[in-house]
Formats: C-alpha cells, sequence, structure tokens
C-alpha cells in the first residue's frame, strides 16, 4: 500500500466530511491514480465504500452522496462504487494499492 493521497488537504476534508453526513458507517478506500502516483491535476478521486459485514449500501444512500460531492466545491470528480456491488476481480485490483480515507 501507498501512503499518501494525491489530493490538496482541503479536498480530502470536504470529501471527509460529505462521507460523514452521508454515509457515518462505511469504511471508505482511495484507489487508482490518486493513490499509485500516475495522478495528474483533472484526475478523478477514486473512492470505494466498504458497510459493516461487507452489506449493500442502500441505494438511496449512496446516490444522495454522489449528488452531495458532485455538487460540493471539489474541484475533481469523485467516482464512488459500493464494494458489495463489484466482481471480486475488481476487489483484487483494488486491494493491491488503496488508501483507507477514514479511520
Amino acid at each position: 500500500m501507498s501512503d499518501c493521497i494525491s489530493l490538496p488537504e482541503r479536498h480530502r476534508r470536504r470529501v471527509e466530511e460529505i462521507l460523514r453526513e452521508k454515509v457515518p458507517y462505511a469504511e471508505v478506500w482511495v484507489y487508482g491514480s490518486r493513490v499509485d502516483g500516475t495522478s495528474h491535476e483533472g484526475s478523478d478521486l477514486d473512492l470505494v465504500l466498504r458497510a459493516p459485514g461487507l452489506r449493500p449500501i442502500p441505494s438511496d444512500e449512496l446516490q444522495a452522496l454522489r449528488e452531495a460531492l458532485r455538487d460540493s466545491n471539489i474541484p475533481v470528480i469523485v467516482e464512488t462504487h459500493d464494494w458489495s456491488r463489484l466482481p471480486a476481480s475488481f476487489h483484487q485490483e483494488i486491494e493491491r494499492n488503496y488508501i483507507p480515507l477514514n479511520g
């Protein structure tokens, strides 16, 4: 695992605030270019959400989260995915290099 997310601290704090508001129970991992060192200014922020017991996150909560992120002042696209709805092959890819975003 890497130890750094390529995202300005103020934007990271805003993402964390929205996550605490919309899905406080979910563990959130950052993966992709903002973790592996290949990002650029316009790269999206890839997040995967893991609910307790790896249960599916209710669709309405996931939609509300996506809307809040889209409507925020964060100047990058934030892609969110529910771990329980991803194929095992994608789990393996994410597990190779991710950073937990919240405790």
